[in-house]
């Protein structure tokens, strides 16, 4: 089971690494891209789990609305340096510290996949809450069920923990959550 503080504690910790690997191409940044440009330039983002900033926070910060919310203050720190005039919040995805209908796209790019999987249904349902009318999520998530701990994530001796639920569970909590 995924151990939130171990999560939290490992990016505080990895700051500088974490931004040295993160990858700037692939299918995963295709996606996103389009969806973020499918928003148009008024919307109202909301990115959960948003790390550094990079790539929701750092794209949509002169196009729109964004806000990030992460655990981890280091990398909020970043988020700020990387994608100013986004506005951040500390908190935790399974209760965001956001009112009911604020925004009009939930993104949660690499995020849901460090929380334990008994609460993902909970997440999920708080995007819903968060989302206005018509509201859109993009949740990245692994294609099957994996959970698993690496205690030199990144060569720096820091541990990190992943619950990936898979699609087929993602896409049914989606639908529990009021999702099409």
């Amino acid at each position: 089971m995924v151990d939130k503080d171990i999560v939290r504690r490992g990016y505080d910790e990895v700051t500088e690494a974490y931004a040295a690997a993160r990858s700037t191409e692939g299918p995963g940044v295709d996606i996103l891209t389009q969806f973020l440009d499918s928003l148009g330039g008024s919307a109202r983002v909301l990115d959960v789990g948003c790390g550094q900033g990079w790539p929701v926070l750092s794209e949509l910060s002169t196009a729109a609305t964004a806000v990030g919310v992460d655990f981890s203050r280091e990398q909020l720190r970043r988020a700020v340096e990387n994608a100013p005039p986004a506005s951040v919040a500390q908190g935790d995805m399974v209760q965001l510290p956001i009112g009911e209908g604020v925004f009009d796209a939930v993104t949660a790019y690499h995020s849901l996949i460090h929380i334990p999987t008994a609460q993902h249904q909970a997440v999920i349902d708080e995007f819903a809450r968060v989302l206005g009318p018509g509201g859109r999520v993009l949740v990245t998530e692994g294609i099957g069920e994996w959970s698993g701990t690496n205690p030199d994530w990144l060569d720096t001796g820091v541990e990190m923990q992943w619950h990936i639920a898979g699609a087929d569970t993602t896409r049914e909590q989606l639908g529990t959550a009021g999702f099409t």
